[in-house]
């Protein structure tokens, strides 16, 4: 595929990711999140969306290589070019109920992304223990302290089936710390599901919750679920727009006005 083709594909893109953009007065030789208002998640939707626009696997190791929009054409020009490569998988080899973990690379930091595990309840415990008061009721929608044990068993020890919870770690002073987590469990029909989703306050804005949530969906949709759903705080500003972000549509309760319904087709 020519350079002259592919661009207005890329551009097409952008308008969609980024509806407000002035789309011709864009400076091809510029860093286009100089240019654009595109956080974390904004960035990974628009990876995404030249990734099953032009069924190329980006890595996040070429992310340098989509800098400004003449880059990203002639990255992607080349890509197409090039004959078909094996997929590079990030897969490091482990599983938990046939779950993949994954590595990534946020801010200069190595984040581990994998299913979570029985043994993981003292991980999940520190973690909810060290969310600002905002963001404990923005999860749990109750004011709460110190997570009992049983709740932090039906939190961590899950059958990764009917209800399958993912979470990311980093390497603090020689151990594991959580920085993210999110989930869903099935409802008695089968076809749907409920998720949940927090982050780490220092983390918010990272792209993590975007790649809990990213795999997630994936994992739904593998398994044959219709949609996805979830309750957020109607004053939750932040998670209403990472939802909409992520393809959810927004339904207010007619008896609550306090909370709303967001709503996903997989």
């Amino acid at each position: 595929m020519e350079a002259d083709s592919v661009r207005p594909t890329v551009l097409a893109a952008i308008a969609r990711i980024a509806p407000e953009t002035d789309i011709a007065s864009l400076r091809p030789d510029t860093p286009l999140r100089d240019q654009l208002d595109l956080d974390s998640m904004d960035w990974i939707n628009l990876v995404a969306a030249l990734h099953e626009q032009f069924q190329i696997d980006i890595s996040e190791s070429d992310y340098p290589h989509l800098a400004t929009l003449d880059r990203v054409v002639a990255y992607l020009t080349s890509r197409r070019a090039a004959p078909a490569a094996e997929p590079r998988s990030r897969d490091t080899g482990a599983h938990d109920g046939g779950l993949r973990q994954m590595r990534h690379v946020i801010n200069d930091r190595s984040v581990l992304v994998r299913p979570i595990r029985a043994e993981d309840a003292t991980l999940e415990a520190d973690f909810v223990s060290h969310l600002s008061p905002e963001s404990r009721y923005g999860r749990f929608m109750v004011t709460v302290g110190d997570l009992p044990k049983e709740k932090l068993r039906y939190l961590t020890d899950v059958d990764q089936v009917g209800h399958v919870a993912l979470i990311a770690t980093v390497e603090r002073d020689g151990r594991e710390e959580l920085v993210g987590v999110a989930r869903y469990v099935v409802d008695p029909s089968g076809s749907s599901c409920e998720f949940a989703a927090a982050v780490q306050d220092a983390w918010q804005g990272s792209g993590v919750a975007g790649i809990l949530m990213n795999e997630l969906i994936g994992i739904a949709r593998r398994r044959g679920l219709r949609t996805m759903e979830g309750i957020v705080l109607a004053n939750n500003a932040r998670m209403l727009k990472f939802t909409r972000q992520l393809g959810f549509s927004v339904h207010h309760d007619a008896e609550d006005r306090s909370i709303v319904r967001v709503l996903r087709e997989l």
